[in-house]
């Protein structure tokens, strides 16, 4: 019996680099996309709460390779040569600012994110970039940012109105990355966040999602996501991490089915 030689089922590839808003998002994320895209999603993510673009972060007992140094770019790499026809990369750039928090300056977090930009137009990407939430930013008080500052990055020492003035700043350089490699820029109106001002409410997170698919020009459609779509996803691990000094590795694709396939980085 002769054998059978089996096409290749197209798919539309999604890259999303973030960090915590990411990981709160998704599996809502995935749901979106993959309902909004006509083909099966591969879907490959850098995430976790306190990402950091340019070096690795920890948060508790927790680390994370940075961005840049994640496995996500050979993971592409691999996917490219294996397949006949490699679509053309969806990107979405986001989360950008918590290396600002950990004492870098604007021109050193732009340059990560135009390396990162740059590796994603690389290869084709049509590519969406977020602003960072000044509006938010901008109504934290004294209080309220040593009350933030003491939750989630309590080894930061930068005084309140350098930080605005370095976020102003650094947002002014991510619209010119946005520009040099014609990215769509995202607004992030202020009434998207919540009081701690960095991370977007639940609903506004679908938003953010569906805007990075209207600038990725994906139909529109509803979504749907199912109990056991949160539990699957909540439940998956990034590549690679190290908890409480001991590398933890997870082979990936984390997901593989017919309609989703989900890589951890």
């Amino acid at each position: 019996m002769a054998a059978v030689e089996l096409t290749p089922v197209a798919a539309t590839r999604v890259v999303v680099l973030g960090a915590s808003n990411v990981s709160r998002g998704l599996a809502r994320l995935a749901a979106i996309a993959r309902s909004r895209s006509a083909d099966p999603l591969d879907l490959f993510v850098t995430a976790g709460h306190g990402r950091s673009y340019g070096v690795n972060s920890r948060v508790a007992a927790r680390r994370l390779p940075s961005i840049l140094g994640s496995g996500l770019w050979r993971a592409l790499e691999r996917e490219q040569a294996a397949a006949d026809e490699s679509p053309r990369p969806l990107a979405l750039v986001t989360d950008i600012g918590n290396d600002l928090l950990y004492g870098f300056s604007p021109e050193q977090v732009a340059g990560w994110v135009r390396e990162a930009v740059r590796r994603l137009a690389e290869r084709g990407g049509r590519i969406a970039i977020t602003r960072l939430p000044l509006t938010s930013l901008e109504s934290v008080g004294p209080a309220r940012y040593r009350a933030l500052r003491t939750c989630y990055v309590p080894g930061c020492r930068l005084p309140l109105a350098i930080l605005k003035e370095a976020a102003a700043d650094l947002d002014a350089q991510i619209a010119a990355v946005a520009a040099d490699h014609a990215a769509t820029l995202i607004e992030q109106p202020g009434d998207w966040y919540g009081l701690d001002a960095i991370h977007l409410r639940r609903r506004h997170l679908d938003t953010l999602w569906h805007t990075a698919c209207d600038a990725w020009r994906l139909p529109a459609a509803p979504a749907r996501t199912a109990w056991r779509d949160w539990a699957m996803v909540g439940s998956r691990a990034a590549e690679v991490r190290s908890l409480a000094r001991r590398i933890r590795y997870t082979p990936q694709p984390v997901i593989s089915r017919g309609d989703l396939r989900l890589w951890l980085y």
